[in-house]
């Protein structure tokens, strides 16, 4: 049933495409799986993505956003047009990011990353020349979601000998209840860009964007489990890529986004215990060629080190550093056990 569902949505986008593009399509491939909304159309000549998600909302918001960025940079996909809720926009590159940058030595990935982070501050420095400010949603706005997040960090007590009573909740949760000011695209994972032709790198998939404090699209990639720059190099290429034009010195900036990233790290590490309780250990080339949580013992070690790192930097989530590191401790075994077991 789930197959044959799938088959009419694509038969429905091809349908679609070639009324709307007035052009056959030769084929279609999905390579984030069959089981993702967006698909690769390939016409004579040309590639195109095409996009039908279950809720046509984020798919409009998408369209929108990308449409009124498009005047200010040249980082993001362009929008071939919108027909029903089946969005389509100009394919930025079949070189993820997330498995492009693995096969490269540590001068060359440093060069993808700041080329990433500097295409994180362009769409944003986009976004404050448009009207976004004044129509997009605010991101975790509400005191329920803040909570949630900073409550979180238990998830590491079963690997540690529990949180330290000198973390103090109520205070991490007033430091990353932002307002929400700054254009976030959200979910800036790695393999939610992409290496085109000339090695240009561009971001993708839009519809979870808002409005916050800014650092979080950095916190995304940072705190991306199948990211392999360790953080000392990822803050020192924020530093050299830093765009005062958002609005916060940059001290302010490191200090929010440390505090942020902690709390993101433990929300990554939560999604890999889950994914992991239903599915097992994935392999790292499945993982990054579909881009899935980082459902490998090795990932879990990585995301606890961020942690671990980041933690480390701001008085306010110091006292989690040490369950961050017995985490990483825990899943490094864990790590020797499978691959003896394999």
């Amino acid at each position: 049933m789930v197959k044959d569902s799938n088959q009419s949505r694509i038969s429905r986008i091809v349908d679609t495409a070639e009324q709307h593009f007035g052009q056959r399509i030769a084929r279609v491939t999905t390579p984030g799986g069959e089981r993702r909304s967006s698909v690769r159309l390939h016409f004579e000549g040309k590639d195109v993505i095409a996009t039908l998600r279950s809720d046509f909302r984020r798919t409009h918001l998408e369209a929108f956003t990308l449409d009124r960025l498009a005047p200010f940079t040249g980082n993001i996909p362009r929008v071939l047009g919108v027909v029903g809720d089946i969005l389509f926009q100009s394919d930025v590159g079949r070189r993820r990011l997330n498995q492009e940058i693995v096969l490269h030595g540590s001068g060359k990935q440093l060069d993808l990353a700041a080329d990433a982070v500097a295409g994180i501050f362009r769409y944003q420095s986009a976004a404050r020349q448009t009207d976004l400010s004044d129509v997009l949603p605010h991101l975790g706005a509400n005191k329920d979601w803040v909570a949630d997040i900073v409550n979180s960090v238990d998830a590491l007590q079963p690997y540690s000998s529990g949180i330290c009573s000198t973390f103090d909740r109520d205070a991490v949760a007033l430091a990353v209840s932002c307002p929400g000011c700054q254009f976030v695209k959200w979910d800036c994972r790695s393999g939610n860009a992409a290496v085109g032709a000339g090695g240009h790198l561009s971001w993708f998939d839009f519809e979870y964007c808002g409005l916050r404090h800014g650092a979080e699209d950095f916190a995304w990639l940072i705190g991306d489990e199948a990211w392999p720059i360790v953080p000392d190099l990822m803050v020192d290429v924020m530093i050299d890529a830093f765009d005062p034009g958002c609005g916060y010195k940059i001290a302010d900036y490191l200090e929010y986004l440390s505090v942020y990233l902690a709390l993101h790290c433990v929300q990554r590490f939560k999604l890999i215990l889950k994914e992991a309780q239903k599915c097992g250990w994935l392999s790292k080339e499945n993982i990054r060629q579909y881009d899935d949580a980082g459902v490998h013992p090795a990932f879990a070690v990585q995301i606890c080190k961020v942690g671990q790192y980041f933690s480390a930097q701001s008085s306010l989530t110091a006292a989690l550093t040490r369950n961050f590191e017995d985490a990483a401790i825990t899943f490094e075994r864990i790590m020797q056990d499978w691959v003896s077991m394999k």
